[in-house]
């Protein structure tokens, strides 16, 4: 459960996109090219988020942002310096001369303004490195928060120790979702639920999905129907030390009102649940979960469906009649294994379209060289759904795939995005172009509607029931 930024599509330097089988490409060669001058290179080692970061930035903002045409730079400058003068403010250091500097109109011209400013300010503060960093660190965040948009994120990642595949944190997820609240906690609806137990802290206290949390270190977790990000980020701990503080929950057990309190303390384990999961139900539906888009999921879940079909153990008239695909929980992931998941199940059709500001829209198409299940589909969705499973369900329900059942996606999918590497090893996640469904409709802040209202709450993972899983396969058409 360690923090980070949305799944993206990940490159160093250099913007891509992953839109289908065959790349479509929104922009030209050279204007790349312009995109990763102007973010610059990976260095060989992270170093201290400086001026010349924030120059960087606040460049390939400009560069490599599909909203870059309608932005104000002022704006944007003056987001950063609100967000440096919080920072001073929060740490007691702010100063009489932290003014914003007047603004010219000139792009190149009031960055520099605004650097002499930085200079200025950074010259009268204590030598102390860590604050300086926060301060840096703040300002970007600010410039990049200024665009509003979910899929433009800075920061570093901390590494944790240990092997590929391992996890840090307490051990298990929530709805709803860090990875959707801590960007807009306004979609959040009480109560915060353990829908999944990944291994770890959670397994060993025996946490339960189902149980829902009324407290972390005794403050309540929702004050006046807001939810609380303290709360949210002491849940989904960021590897920064050996001897991590402890989390205390008080967990309520809706199934029977009592309530429980536990302790757990964040460490880096190897989580228990797999990526994809697949299974028959009622003898001839294959249920199939994944939890993200990460590349090569789709191939296992193709492979995992080729399993079920090809069990030598089952009677002849046990054949599959079809399948659910439950993206309940999954948050994101690669452009490309969307295309090539719904390409199992549809040919010969555009899926999205990647946009412009100026409304110019670039179509991305199903990989038809992808073979056809030939089985019908229903998908289980839910608000934690976001960003490329988003754009699955989007997809799924527009091209009339199979029926969606559950509760509204997240609607956290503004565009396929590409991540640049700082001069000081920070990432900046910027989507060049804006993301609309194969109707044209925009999905971004709206989400995906389920054609049967079926939330999965608290209660029902307590007792073991699943409603949207009994509606899919009434759904599903019967066997032959």
């Amino acid at each position: 459960m360690k923090r980070s930024l949305l799944p993206v599509l990940a490159c160093t330097g250099v913007l891509t996109l992953a839109t289908s089988g065959a790349v479509a490409t929104v922009r030209t060669e050279a204007a790349v090219r312009t995109a990763a001058s102007a973010c610059g290179a990976k260095p060989d080692q992270p170093v201290a988020t400086g001026l010349s970061t924030i120059k960087q930035a606040y460049d390939c903002i400009f560069t490599a942002f599909y909203g870059r045409e309608r932005l104000d730079h002022r704006a944007v400058l003056a987001a950063g310096f609100a967000g440096l003068t919080e920072e001073l403010n929060r740490r007691g250091t702010d100063r009489p001369d932290a003014t914003m500097p007047p603004l010219t109109g000139n792009r190149t011209t009031d960055l520099n303004t605004f650097a002499a400013g930085y200079e200025r300010l950074m010259a009268d503060l204590p030598d102390d490195a860590t604050l300086r960093q926060a301060v840096a660190g703040a300002t970007i965040k600010g410039m990049v928060g200024s665009l509003h948009d979910n899929h433009s994120q800075w920061g570093r990642r901390a590494q944790p120790p240990g092997k590929p595949g391992d996890a840090y944190g307490l051990g298990f997820t929530t709805s709803p979702g860090y990875s959707i609240t801590y960007r807009a906690p306004q979609k959040a609806v009480a109560p915060l639920f353990v829908n999944a137990v990944q291994g770890g802290p959670a397994a060993a206290a025996r946490i339960r999905p189902g149980e829902i949390v009324q407290s972390v270190n005794g403050a309540p977790v929702f004050v006046d129907g807001v939810l609380s990000s303290g709360a949210m980020n002491l849940l989904n701990p960021e590897y920064s030390s050996d001897q991590p503080a402890p989390v205390r929950l008080a967990l309520l057990d809706p199934s029977t009102g009592r309530v429980r309190k536990t302790t757990l303390r964040p460490k880096l384990f190897t989580p228990t649940t797999r990526p994809v999961t697949a299974r028959r139900v009622d003898g001839d539906v294959a249920a199939v979960k994944l939890t993200n888009f990460q590349p090569g999921t789709a191939d296992q879940v193709l492979a995992a469906i080729a399993g079920l079909r090809a069990d030598k153990k089952l009677r002849a008239d046990k054949k599959l009649r079809g399948i659910v695909l439950d993206l309940r929980g999954t948050n994101g992931g690669s452009p490309a294994e969307v295309v090539k998941l719904l390409s199992g199940f549809v040919h010969g059709k555009v899926h999205s379209y990647d946009c412009a500001p100026d409304g110019t829209c670039t179509p991305n198409r199903t990989d038809d060289a992808v073979p056809l299940l030939g089985l019908p589909l229903a998908v289980l969705t839910d608000g934690i759904c976001a960003s490329a499973c988003d754009a699955f369900s989007a997809a799924v329900k527009d091209l009339k795939v199979g029926p969606l059942i559950g509760s509204r996606t997240s609607g956290m999918v503004s565009g396929s995005a590409g991540m640049f590497t700082l001069d000081d090893g920070s990432l900046l996640t910027l989507p060049a172009a804006y993301q609309v469904g194969a109707d044209h409709e925009l999905i971004n802040g709206i989400g995906v509607a389920p054609d049967h209202y079926l939330p999965l709450t608290a209660k029902d993972l307590r007792k073991g029931r699943d409603p949207a899983m009994a509606k899919a396969l009434s759904l599903l058409p019967a066997a032959r």
